[in-house]
């Protein structure tokens, strides 16, 4: 039998790859099992470097709901990628990484108020071991629970790298659940430091910063790449920092598949771009949420987020002291 024969191709590498920092194995884009570019699916974290994990959650929405099928959009966007490194970059960051697909996690939906204890249990387990996560969401308030876990691992405050068309920062009712204040009550709690964090697209009104840098989405157009990356390192420095990436940053022509739209975003040439020179930066986790599939076109939004991921697995390979 030919090596070129179908029968002897890598297939539902899922599951079949032998794992470990093995790089990039091409798998036909149209079929086998899925998991987020192909990586191994494991609930064991012994020699990984990075669990991505999906919150199915989105009773935090404030608009068209839907996001709990976010990471399995976003798992399904990323076959169409996994046959290639990422384009953009000097090496491939599965060849420095050790990244296994974690699954989801079991959320209670008739218990919605217990949602943050749920989340913030369920990454602790994996921060404690080390093991850095790549969030697949769900609506943006599961971003609140994993923030809390990653700094009480880390004790200290987190430099919050925030991209999105909204700024999430409105104030907040005691116990409230709701994914345009968790950034508020982040600062609040401590969880990031204002001062040392920023955030990028925003072309919503809300003036009271908390003390964020903000760049507006006309700040993101008028600027090159390399000017805004320069911004965030000049306010993030050396902190420890987690990048948040609301899909809804980019512009509705190349997201439209998310719960609250806002007309006037990026292209992803232009995010991308911002993306890979933020390398070097201290990024510990990340995440890419409000993928809301139903209201996709052609899987573009899909698409989107799972290359906004990639790119993020890319950055915490190229961390300083990372594993890389």
């Amino acid at each position: 039998m030919s090596d070129k024969s179908p029968l002897n191709q890598p297939i539902d590498l899922a599951f079949t790859r032998p794992g470990g920092a093995d790089g990039t194995i091409a798998e036909p884009t149209f079929s086998g099992a899925l998991s987020f570019m192909r990586r191994r699916y494991s609930k064991d974290l012994a020699g990984a470097d990075v669990a991505v994990v999906g919150i199915p959650f989105d009773l935090a929405t404030t608009g068209r709901p839907g996001s709990r099928y976010g990471p399995r959009a976003i798992r399904l966007g990323s076959s169409m990628i996994a046959w290639d490194a990422v384009w953009g970059w000097d090496f491939d960051p599965f060849d420095r990484l050790d990244v296994i697909d974690h699954g989801d996690l079991a959320i209670d939906y008739g218990s919605p108020i217990e949602v943050v204890g749920t989340i913030e249990r369920q990454f602790a387990a994996i921060h404690r071991q080390g093991v850095a996560t790549l969030m697949l969401g769900g609506d943006h308030f599961c971003t609140y629970p994993v923030l809390r876990s990653l700094t009480k691992e880390l004790g200290k405050p987190l430099s919050l790298i925030h991209f999105d068309a909204h700024s999430d920062t409105w104030p907040a009712k005691e116990g409230h659940v709701d994914h345009g204040t968790m950034f508020w009550r982040a600062a609040k709690d401590g969880l990031v430091d204002p001062a040392r964090s920023i955030q990028l697209g925003i072309r919503t009104n809300n003036k009271d910063t908390l003390g964020f840098t903000v760049l507006s989405a006309e700040d993101i157009d008028r600027l090159s790449a390399e000017e805004i990356a320069t911004c965030v390192a000049s306010v993030v420095g050396d902190n420890p920092a987690y990048l948040t990436f609301d899909v809804d940053f980019l512009d509705p022509a190349f997201a439209p598949g998310t719960g609250t739209p806002v007309a006037g975003g990026i292209g992803t040439i232009k995010a991308f771009g911002i993306l890979r020179r933020l390398a070097g930066l201290d990024i510990r986790s990340a995440d890419v949420v409000e993928v809301a599939p139903a209201y996709d076109a052609g899987d573009v939004t899909a698409l989107s987020a799972a290359t906004v991921g990639l790119h993020c697995l890319a950055l915490m390979a190229a961390r300083p002291n990372s594993s890389a």
